[in-house]
């Protein structure tokens, strides 16, 4: 399998869809690839991938820190999830918002706009938070999936509010540090030979390094709960393999085996869609290909990473490029399926 995963890879570099990867597949427990291929960035030199290379991993943020916190406070007893926003923000509720719950927002349901720009007028956190307050819904409560950003920004807020915590701060104590994940988070001060390049930045007239790649979370310090988050190959093993074992790592409970099983149901039978809490479902069209089970979940970020799971043959990867660095940006919508379908015959 390694051979032909590498070969496939290197086509794809070839090709300039990808300046490359790091990838890690674990089969029934056991890991069964983690390699590094082609470059971390290719201007104004080539520096070539290695497996610590760290990346940015855009929305896979939405499921490593702003689900788990969320299903940790449910497990807590803190929250529920027909929690509406308008309980915590009062002035959210309203055009139309005062039914809004903390699970529309985990399942994207609640009918909130994909995106805002709200970092071409400098707005900082809680700016745009009262931007938010003020939106209108762009479709009907509950019943169309429209993948937001803007609710997962709102779901920090509020595990903000609910743990009296700044959002990293209660992300280091209760998940990274727990999972020893010692080379992720927002912000880092490691190597700066260490990233993985990401797209040109005409503010700084330079490709971005560690500084996040999606332009609102920059605005916001870093710090949010839709995107900032950065790790390494080897950390994100550390947290899929906590989920594949039901919430435990190392014998510590991150999140409850109860709380994590509720959050890979399909809340969005009604969309061609599916969405859990966090996660995408396995449906038509995704990411993970053709040949993963009907039980398989995962997620992407936007600059062109991905996790995967096979809860039937307890398979999962992990796929990790800076694509947006690439030529050709669009491929990666290509190259996943493909590659998933490869990696899922073998087994």
């Amino acid at each position: 399998m390694e051979t032909k995963v590498l070969d496939f890879l290197q086509k794809e570099i070839d090709m300039g869809n990808i300046p490359g990867a790091a990838i890690y597949v674990s089969y029934q427990g056991k890991a069964v690839m983690e390699k590094s291929i082609g470059y971390r960035t290719l201007h104004p030199e080539k520096a070539p991938m290695i497996n610590d290379t760290i990346f940015d991993l855009a929305s896979l943020t939405k499921i490593v820190t702003t689900t788990m916190a969320a299903l940790q406070l449910l497990d807590k007893g803190a929250i529920r999830l027909d929690d509406k926003v308008s309980y915590f923000l009062p002035k959210f509720g309203v055009n139309g918002k005062s039914g809004v719950t903390l699970k529309h927002l985990l399942t994207h349901t609640s009918g909130l706009p994909a995106h805002r720009p709200f970092y071409e007028d400098t707005l900082q956190t809680d700016q745009i938070i009262e931007r938010m307050c003020a939106e209108k819904l762009e479709a009907p409560l509950g019943e169309k999936v429209i993948y937001s950003d803007l609710g997962f920004i709102l779901l920090a807020k509020l595990i903000e509010m609910v743990t009296n915590q700044p959002f990293d701060q209660y992300v280091f104590q209760e998940i990274l540090d727990p999972l020893t994940m010692n080379e992720t988070g927002f912000n880092l001060t490691l190597d700066q030979s260490r990233f993985a390049a990401t797209a040109f930045s005409e503010k700084i007239g330079d490709y971005k390094y560690g500084i996040v790649h999606d332009d609102n979370a920059e605005s916001m310090g870093g710090v949010s709960g839709h995107a900032g988050l950065f790790s390494t190959l080897q950390d994100l093993a550390k947290f899929t393999s906590m989920i594949e074992n039901g919430g435990c790592f190392n014998g510590k409970r991150i999140v409850s085996s109860v709380a994590l099983q509720l959050s890979k149901k399909n809340f969005t039978t009604f969309d061609s869609e599916g969405r859990g809490l966090g996660w995408q479902i396995r449906s038509p069209g995704l990411s993970c290909g053709d040949l993963f089970s009907e039980n398989s979940y995962g997620h992407t970020g936007y600059t062109g990473t991905s996790i995967w799971f096979d809860p039937d043959i307890q398979l999962h990867v992990i796929l990790l490029t800076n694509r947006v660095h690439a030529k050709n940006t669009e491929a990666i919508l290509r190259l996943r399926p493909r590659l998933h379908n490869l990696i899922r015959s073998q087994f």
